[in-house]
């Protein structure tokens, strides 16, 4: 039986949203039979692959019959990342994220469609957008709002203390945008939710209660969404890894935690 072999291409998408040219890497797994499902991961931060290992991986979980096949589109951030990252329409404290709106629109007007004509077999699986950090909190955000697109967001140590005020302005935990997003929108976004955090993180613990700010407003993003009738584990997956740091190697060791939870094989192939 022929395995999916992973080949990666590099591609520059010219963008009238963002003004500039975005560099994007594809991973398309090749082999693949013409029954065979197709799904889609976007992923923020996408110049990190090569520190992630994520070829690497895929190939590891398809030789181990773990996946379904997927193509991965990484996107680079550009040196506007604090802008064009961040929660659509509504700046953190500093402005940062003004450009978050533009970068959704590039997203789902220019991104989406040009994968589509680029990648020979048509997508007609599950579709996932992913990012880590800052890049984590741009990508839900991004599905929140548009699950007409996606199914499923998958968060590495998100940035989800993204606030509206400083600590040293009377900050309170309603200061933080996301969590006021979630909690202010009306529907229910058809979506999974794939959460994870290192337990060492950071050390900041703004309230006091001995656990880190990370933990905390990741725990908090998911009591949002309960509120708004998701289940746990249905609907929401929570992944807190021991010793892991807000670094790429951290993430690297997660993602094939995600990958399986988003993407992963139900029945083992018999050869």
């Amino acid at each position: 039986m022929l395995l999916p072999e992973v080949v990666k291409t590099e591609h520059i998408l010219k963008s009238v949203c963002l003004k500039r040219e975005v560099a994007l890497e594809i991973f398309i797994p090749e082999n693949l039979l013409g029954n065979e499902q197709l799904n889609l991961l976007l992923l923020n931060d996408g110049q990190d692959t090569g520190a992630l290992q994520l070829q690497e991986t895929l190939n590891r979980l398809y030789r181990n019959f773990k996946m379904e096949p997927l193509v991965v589109v990484a996107i680079k951030a550009g040196t506007e990342r604090l802008q064009e990252y961040g929660v659509a329409g509504m700046p953190d404290f500093l402005g940062r994220g003004s450009k978050a709106g533009a970068y959704t629109d590039f997203i789902i007007k220019e991104l989406v469609p040009f994968v589509q004509t680029e990648v020979e077999l048509p997508i007609n699986g599950k579709r996932a957008f992913a990012g880590f950090s800052l890049g984590g909190l741009s990508a839900f955000d991004i599905a929140w709002n548009n699950d007409n697109y996606f199914d499923a967001v998958g968060v590495f140590s998100g940035s989800f203390w993204w606030r509206k005020k400083d600590l040293k302005e009377g900050y309170t935990d309603n200061d933080r945008i996301l969590h006021q997003s979630i909690a202010e929108t009306i529907a229910k976004p058809e979506l999974k939710f794939w959460l994870m955090t290192g337990t060492e993180d950071e050390q900041a613990d703004r309230n006091r209660n001995f656990i880190i700010d990370s933990i905390d407003d990741t725990i908090d993003v998911i009591k949002e969404l309960l509120k708004k009738g998701y289940e746990r584990p249905h609907d929401i997956c929570y992944y807190e890894m021991v010793g892991g740091k807000h670094e790429v190697p951290t993430w690297a060791k997660a993602m094939p935690a995600f990958l399986c939870w988003a993407f992963g094989r139900k029945i083992t192939p018999i050869d």
